[in-house]
């Protein structure tokens, strides 16, 4: 019986992989470990057991196996397969479930919006073109038909219309919009197509000159033909999503614009500049749900990089309260809910917030990691190292947190090796992953390692005890043992300075 998994399916009998894109190409051996793994996908398969299946009566080097889990890793995702130190090899990806004869591989249709160009010749209204492309990524990543490349990631290709093949490659998607903003006085022109990144085909092409009142029933219908079309081609039969106008103060949402610009960094110098435009937004349209809810996203997130002031959450919370009464259906005010209350350890109750979030936007790639870190600290890492990868595919290009949360993800799963690797790949490592860093060189028998990232762990907290730092760091685990092991490796290597 064939076994799917994911966006895979396992054909036992022909002995196929296929994959989004079609068969993968797989060696028999490979094959025969994953179809060893996703049978017991509960269990942890020792090296013995897998060298007697997969090479019976044969005398094989260890190094052999790991070069097969190494390819399977690169093949899938690395996340799938997870190294159990001491035991053997345990599957970690999607649940297997047993497939119907009839079943087909299971594959979404894959797109790119790429910036569109500003066509007005004002460099200074390239907010105004970005802004309109970043809604309709929004938009359509809320069909969960779809997987959609996030902006930070989409907007690495600026310019790069010429090459969409090669766009499309690097990103890894069948589909690609591109378009342009022409905005003068109070109209708008756009012009916008899908393109068949495989065969270059144009699918569809429509250009709008409007009334700058118009910009959201636009978006609406570049949104809706887009979905049209790729359902189409996915003979996916999906319900018509209209989105009721945001605001009707177009001051407001130019403001709004402008901080959809600034927060989709989610670097903290540049997210507290969306801050004023956001609460300008609301002073002008104080009903208008969206702005409030990014400006809930943008106060709670404040909480990482100003020592985790509980301030900080309780009014994120009060925003986005207002965001969810004006609209029980915009994401991050769930998003924001979710996080503050995970970092007020009100964990059953940010787990309801954070799902309502991935619900009505599955693309998000900020929200799906969102909910990465609270798999994290409710004890479950693999879960989390496959939301993060899921999360990474819709923005494969944004550098900014991937590394740092699963390290964070990595250290709870005791994989110390794997965590500091990721941590090297950081230009700078913040001060809660240095916490972390410092117990992973410590329990690799990295003395020195551990005794110099302490001291830099130190120097953030000039005045305060060790215990201290470490409980403002790491404690907002369910279980309160991991922050008292943290806690008791950082003080042995304390001891030992």
């Amino acid at each position: 019986m064939d076994l799917e998994f994911g966006n895979y399916r396992l054909k036992r009998a022909e002995r196929l992989l296929l994959g989004p894109k079609g068969p993968v190409e797989l060696s028999a051996r490979s094959f025969d470990i994953l179809a060893m793994l996703l049978e017991r996908p509960d269990d942890v398969i020792g090296k013995t057991e897998l060298f007697d299946a997969v090479w019976p009566g044969l005398v094989v080097e260890e190094n052999t196996l790991q070069v097969h889990i190494s390819a399977l890793r690169k093949l899938l995702s690395a996340e799938m397969i997870v190294t159990v130190h001491g035991r053997g090899y345990k599957y970690a990806g999607p649940k297997p479930f047993a497939a119907t004869a009839e079943a087909t591989a299971p594959s979404r249709p894959s797109i790119v919006i790429l910036p569109f160009d500003n066509m007005s010749g004002d460099p200074e209204q390239d907010y105004f073109s970005d802004g309109t492309t970043e809604d309709i990524i929004a938009e359509l990543g809320k069909f969960k038909e779809f997987l959609v490349i996030a902006r930070n990631s989409s907007f690495q290709f600026r310019g790069k219309a010429n090459d969409l093949a090669e766009v499309a490659k690097r990103l890894g998607v069948q589909y690609v919009v591109e378009g342009s903003v022409r905005k003068i006085g109070n109209r708008v022109r756009i012009a916008v197509q899908l393109i068949d990144a495989s065969s270059m085909a144009h699918i569809w092409g429509e250009h709008y000159d409007r009334e700058l009142d118009d910009i959201f029933a636009i978006q609406d219908e570049i949104t809706q033909m887009i979905a049209a079309r790729l359902a189409r081609q996915a003979r996916t039969a999906i319900a018509s999503r209209a989105r009721a106008r945001p605001t009707d103060n177009m001051s407001a949402y130019d403001f709004y614009l402008r901080a959809l610009q600034l927060a989709a960094t989610y670097d903290y110098d540049t997210v507290r500049e969306a801050e004023p435009f956001l609460r300008q937004a609301v002073k002008l349209d104080p009903r208008f749900a969206a702005a409030h809810a990014l400006l809930s996203f943008v106060e709670t997130l404040k909480f990482f990089w100003v020592y985790y002031n509980p301030d900080l959450l309780h009014s994120g919370l009060k925003i986005a309260r207002t965001a969810l009464q004006l609209d029980p259906d915009e994401a991050y005010g769930h998003l924001a809910t979710g996080f503050a209350l995970l970092y007020l350890r009100q964990f059953r109750q940010a787990e309801i917030s954070l799902d309502r979030a991935v619900a009505l936007n599955p693309n998000d790639p900020f929200i799906l990691s969102i909910r990465a870190l609270f798999l994290n600290y409710t004890d479950r890492p693999d879960e989390a190292l496959v939301e993060i990868t899921e999360a990474q595919r819709r923005d494969p290009y944004a550098v900014g947190w991937y590394e740092d949360f699963r390290g964070i993800i990595l250290t709870t799963a005791g994989r110390y090796r794997e965590a500091t690797a990721c941590y090297a790949k950081m230009a700078t490592v913040p001060r809660w992953s240095l916490v972390r860093l410092a117990v992973c060189h410590s329990e690799l028998g990295e003395i020195k390692q551990a005794q110099d990232v302490l001291a830099k762990v130190k120097a953030h907290y000039p005045g305060l005890r060790l215990d201290e730092i470490v409980d403002a760091e790491v404690d907002f685990y369910v279980d309160p043992a991991v922050c008292s092991r943290y806690r008791a490796i950082l003080q042995r290597v304390d001891r030992q300075e």
